[in-house]
């Protein structure tokens, strides 16, 4: 094999040009383009296979990103608010898929919040991400549900109603992964993607994706300038994937730890002085709540609780999936139809 072949390819012999997608017509700086590179490093670095990969969207600016990476994988772009309905129907198709679905603040804040919340309920497996910016982008700025009250915006003029929490609507549905983060913290957003692709029912993401058009104004929570500078971090995150189990003694706080990994590299760890329990189901929506009364911006994992079954496994939908099973298995023998309908002679 080509040793600069061999330098540029993943494990799965794939370089990482090769997981991107069509050239973007978002607007330039748009926090949504960002997001779509940092999936495609992240399917690089875990050797994703795209043909093992769908990626689904509803409508608006954000519902545009699935084209613009993993060009060769299934994809849907569904109606506006019914991404998650055509994820559930077809992941009960093929179950062993992997879903990223990316949706937008009104696509799922507005009309698509019932399909939303089933979909959390069901546990079905999907990397849910919300780009989330607070207007309607694509018809000309808007309040979305997730838009602040009493923010004042040049084009859409003075919102006067609370915003919905998607991380907190989420964990009330039962959700067992739920993050939030900032388009502009590249390096969280990838370990954030990195643990939700290994989650094994919903991961849910809420990233605040800045709308340079409408919705970038120095005041506004949902643009670059205010979160660079009011973003709290609840962890410094880092994923490690599945393998040996590798135990480290334990760390005062405040003393750093260089942990050798699997691949060869090194994982720096420092103990933070933090009492934060994302586990703690009650805690998380405790947090969120504080966040909300004190105007803060926090990310990272907010809650997880891996313990749920997937709606693949609750509903024992076995190894192979329903779309690979061959006819005599999906439907009854004609000898079957023809008893049922001696009854009704």
């Amino acid at each position: 094999m080509d040793r600069a072949r061999t330098i540029l390819s993943n494990a799965a012999g794939l370089s990482k040009a090769e997981y991107g997608g069509t050239p973007s017509t978002l607007c330039v700086g748009c926090g949504h383009n960002s997001i779509a590179n940092q999936i495609i490093q992240v399917a690089f670095e875990l050797a994703l296979k795209p043909h093992e990969i769908l990626k689904l969207s509803g409508i608006g600016c954000s519902s545009k990103s699935p084209a613009y990476f993993l060009g060769m994988s299934h994809g849907f772009n569904a109606l506006h608010g019914r991404m998650a309905a055509v994820g559930t129907g077809a992941l009960v198709g093929n179950h062993t898929l992997r879903a990223i679905g990316v949706s937008g603040d009104g696509d799922t804040g507005s009309i698509g919040m019932g399909g939303f919340k089933h979909l959390l309920r069901r546990n079905v497996r999907m990397v849910y991400l919300v780009e989330n910016n607070g207007v309607y982008g694509l018809t000309k700025g808007q309040f979305s549900a997730t838009a602040d009250e009493g923010l004042d915006l040049k084009y859409a003029g003075h919102n006067e109603l609370p915003a919905i929490d998607l991380c907190l609507e989420a964990i009330a549905a039962g959700c067992g992964f739920v993050a939030r983060s900032f388009a502009g913290d590249a390096k969280q957003v990838r370990e954030l993607l990195k643990a939700a692709l290994s989650h094994r029912g919903t991961a849910f993401l809420d990233i605040i994706s800045p709308c340079v058009a409408f919705n970038n104004d120095d005041v506004s929570p949902k643009s670059y300038a205010y979160g660079r500078d009011h973003e709290q971090p609840l962890q410094e995150l880092g994923w490690v994937p599945v393998a040996e189990e590798i135990v480290i003694d334990e760390s005062d706080p405040g003393e750093l730890t260089v942990v050798p990994l699997h691949d060869g590299s090194r994982l720096k760890l420092r103990r933070l002085e933090s009492d934060f329990d994302p586990r703690d189901r009650d805690a998380s929506v405790a947090r969120l709540l504080r966040a909300t009364r004190d105007e803060e911006f926090i990310t990272g994992l907010i809650h997880y609780d891996p313990t749920r079954p997937s709606f693949a496994e609750a509903a024992h939908l076995g190894d192979v999936p329903l779309a690979s099973l061959p006819d005599e298995r999906l439907r009854p023998p004609p000898d079957a139809l023809e008893r049922v309908m001696l009854r009704y002679r």
